[in-house]
């Protein structure tokens, strides 16, 4: 029988536990995929910790790549020996074998490989959503991107670059710095050691940048309204320092009439059409070399609690890849 990461609590790391499981064959409308790699996202340690609850006991883990065993009696678009890669749920990638709605999987390129795919799925469709509909970036754009070095961060910058934005990013040192520089930062604020607000203006001339990307939240959410222009927008994705605290908008009005969004890959992808449509923009600048993915640390699936203690002490740069 196949193994899979369950959890029966929410806690630290040590409530992840290696279980055999039965998978069986798939409904109708479902996939049966043996994975080859699995993503680590910071969600992951939401949904273990509780902050995003989930029913339990429950498994872990929404991004995977691998090859398609079986397909369900309605399946048409899919067959045994099919490439696959998903993200964004249901909850279970970290596992060995699962089976999963077939309407979920995007089919892999031959030119991208299982650990690529598995390290871009989320982290690139979100980047993908935040870039090309959360707030369109277009050429001439400033923008503000926090954890610059982190897996959304680096393939963020590198598109925003592409798409011929002037990127400005935070880190928290100096490795962090040359590695955001290197994948299209065109200004690195060490945040641990500037008020990156502070800088923002100084850069952009005292006018501000057009949208912030921020998934860091509590510890940000204040400098980045600072660093906005007029109308610009703050796009709080992710709460990576704990979730930002209650506010009067009023706030918003005072500070230039910003806009605030905290938006979901869920409700960006909920309509099959649309993940393939994100799906194929982002293969499409993977493919062309405008993002690089960088797969920097690997992990057996089995020891995920090591992988998840060292992302939340904020060890890893890039993507990290957990393998069955």
């Amino acid at each position: 029988m196949p193994f899979a990461i369950r959890m029966r609590q929410v806690g630290g790391p040590e409530v992840m536990s290696w279980e055999e499981v039965e998978v069986g064959d798939p409904a109708p409308t479902e996939a049966r995929v043996r994975h080859a790699a699995v993503g680590l996202n910071y969600i992951d340690i939401y949904h273990r910790t509780g902050l995003y609850p989930l029913p339990l006991p429950s498994g872990l883990g929404l991004e995977a790549a691998g090859v398609v065993e079986a397909v369900g009696s309605a399946v048409t678009d899919l067959r045994p020996g099919d490439r696959v890669a998903y993200a964004g749920g249901p909850v279970g990638a970290y596992s060995q074998v699962r089976c999963l709605p077939a309407d979920r999987l995007l089919k892999l390129p031959a030119a991208i490989d299982f650990r690529t795919a598995a390290a871009m799925m989320l982290q690139g469709l979100t980047s993908a959503y935040l870039l090309r509909r959360t707030c369109r970036v277009e050429a001439g754009d400033a923008v503000l991107i926090h954890a610059a070095a982190g897996g959304v961060g680096l393939i963020a910058c590198q598109w925003a670059k592409a798409l011929g934005a002037t990127v400005i990013g935070t880190v928290s040192n100096d490795a962090k710095a040359a590695l955001a520089t290197a994948h299209g930062c065109d200004h690195v604020i060490h945040y641990t050691r500037e008020d990156f607000a502070r800088r923002v203006r100084e850069i952009t001339g005292g006018a501000g940048v057009r949208v912030v990307y921020d998934g860091v939240g509590k510890d940000t959410f204040a400098g980045s309204l600072d660093s906005l222009q007029t109308c610009g927008m703050l796009v709080s994705f992710g709460n990576a320092s704990g979730p930002v605290p209650p506010f009067d908008p009023l706030l918003l009005s005072q500070k230039g009439s910003l806009f605030l969004t905290r938006p979901t890959l869920m409700h960006y992808t909920a309509k099959r059409a649309d993940l393939v449509a994100l799906g194929s923009e982002l293969f499409d600048v993977v493919g062309a070399g405008k993002v690089r993915i960088e797969v920097n640390q690997t992990y057996p699936l089995a020891d995920v609690a090591s992988a998840h203690r060292d992302l939340e002490a904020r060890k890893h740069t890039g993507s990290t890849v957990l393998l069955p």
